[in-house]
C-alpha cells in the first residue's frame, strides 16, 4: 500500500510505441466508458502568464472507475517558444492515485502519454468518421510537431494508407523534419508552403499552436478535418461541417472553434454527438458535409493509458521504487 513508483520517459515511450494497437483499443473503450458514464472527468484547469499569452500549464484531474479504478492528474506545460530553440513544446508528468485508499501509487513522465492518447484518439475518430474508407487520396498535416508525427502513427496503425502525405507548417524547418521522418518510414510526402493545397486534402489534421482561427474557408462534403490543436478553424467552417466531439461540455470553453460558434449562434444545434455516440451507433454522419472531430482532451484518457503504461513497465521491471516516499505510515 505505501509503495511508490517512478516511470521514466524513456521507459513510457518504449511501452507505448511496442503496443500501439492495445493502446488504440484503450482509448477507444474510454470513450465508450465515459459516455456510459464510469468516468469523473472535470474542467481542466489553466495556469496562465500574463508576460507568456501563448505559454500554460494545465491540471487534468480525472477518475477512471471500470476495471482500473484509478484517480490520478496530468501536469502539462505548453511553451511554444522551446521550438525555436530546439526543445519540444510540451512536458507533463502524470499522478496516479489509488481510487480505495486515494494514496498516490505512481509519477510517470507523460509527455509522450499525452502525445500518444491524443494522436490515438485521432485515430479512432478516422477510422469511425472517414465515410469513404482510410485507402488512397491525400492526408494532409498541418503543423509538424511531436503531436503530428505521432498522429500520423496511429493513423497508420488503423489501417490509414494514403496515397501521400502532404505536410504544411509557418515553421519550415519543422514542417520538413516531419516529412523526412515520414520518408524514413517508406511513405509517400512531401512539404507545402501553401495552405490552401493542405486544405483540399481528403483528410486535414491540424497539430499547431494557434491561439486564434485563421482558417476561414469552408471544407467540401466528404472531408474529414481532425481538429485536434482546437483553435484553427473559424466559426463559420464549424458551423458548415457534421460537428463530432470528444464531450460537448468540456468543447465548449477556452475559445476553442466549437466555443467560438456556440459564442456566434447562441446555442449548440451545430453539434452532431460525440465521438462515443458514433463507435456506439447511435449517432451517424453522411457526406453532405464535412466532418469535423474537436477532442478538447479528456484526462481519463491519460488515466488510462498511463495505468497500462504503468502495468505494462512493472511487468518489464521498469519501475523505479521510493523507499520512504510517505513520511508516516500509521496515525500513531
Amino acid at each position: 500500500m505505501f509503495t511508490f513508483e517512478v516511470v521514466p520517459g524513456e521507459v513510457a515511450r518504449q511501452q507505448l510505441d511496442q503496443h500501439r494497437d492495445e493502446i488504440v483499443d484503450i482509448v477507444e473503450r474510454t470513450y465508450r466508458e465515459h459516455e456510459a458514464g464510469e468516468t469523473i472527468n472535470p474542467d481542466s484547469y489553466f495556469l496562465r502568464f500574463p508576460e507568456k499569452p501563448d505559454s500554460r500549464i494545465i491540471a487534468l484531474p480525472a477518475l477512471l472507475r471500470a476495471d482500473v479504478q484509478l484517480a490520478g492528474i496530468k501536469w502539462i506545460a505548453s511553451f511554444p517558444k522551446n521550438v525555436p530553440a530546439g526543445r519540444p513544446r510540451a512536458s507533463a508528468v502524470l499522478i496516479l492515485n489509488d481510487y480505495e485508499t486515494g494514496y498516490p501509487i505512481a509519477c510517470l513522465e507523460a509527455a509522450h502519454i499525452s502525445a500518444t492518447r491524443t494522436a490515438a484518439s485521432a485515430a479512432v475518430a478516422a477510422r469511425a468518421l472517414r465515410p469513404t474508407g482510410l485507402t488512397g487520396g491525400r492526408i494532409a498535416v498541418v503543423g509538424g510537431g511531436v503531436i503530428a508525427r505521432n498522429i500520423c502513427a496511429y493513423l497508420h496503425e488503423v489501417g490509414c494508407r494514403p496515397d501521400t502525405y502532404l505536410v504544411h507548417d509557418i515553421h519550415e524547418p519543422s514542417g520538413k523534419s516531419l516529412v523526412e521522418h515520414l520518408q524514413t518510414q517508406g511513405l509517400s510526402a512531401r512539404f507545402t508552403p501553401v495552405l490552401e493545397d493542405a486544405l483540399e486534402a481528403d483528410v486535414v489534421v491540424f497539430a499547431t499552436t494557434a491561439l486564434e482561427p485563421y482558417v476561414t474557408r469552408p471544407f467540401r462534403p466528404g472531408q474529414l478535418v481532425l481538429n485536434i490543436s482546437l483553435r484553427d478553424l473559424s466559426p463559420e467552417t464549424v458551423l458548415g461541417a457534421h460537428n463530432i466531439l470528444d464531450d460537448v461540455d468540456h468543447c465548449m470553453k477556452a475559445n476553442t472553434s466549437p466555443h467560438l460558434a456556440e459564442q456566434l449562434t447562441g446555442n449548440r444545434d451545430f453539434v452532431t454527438g460525440t465521438l462515443a455516440g458514433v463507435l456506439n451507433g447511435d449517432i451517424t454522419v453522411d457526406e453532405s458535409k464535412p466532418v469535423i472531430f474537436t477532442p478538447f482532451g479528456l484526462g481519463v484518457l491519460d488515466i488510462a493509458v498511463g495505468a497500462h503504461v504503468l502495468d505494462r513497465a512493472r511487468a518489464a521491471g521498469q519501475t523505479t521504487d521510493i523507499p520512504g516516499f510517505f513520511g508516516e505510515t500509521s496515525r500513531w
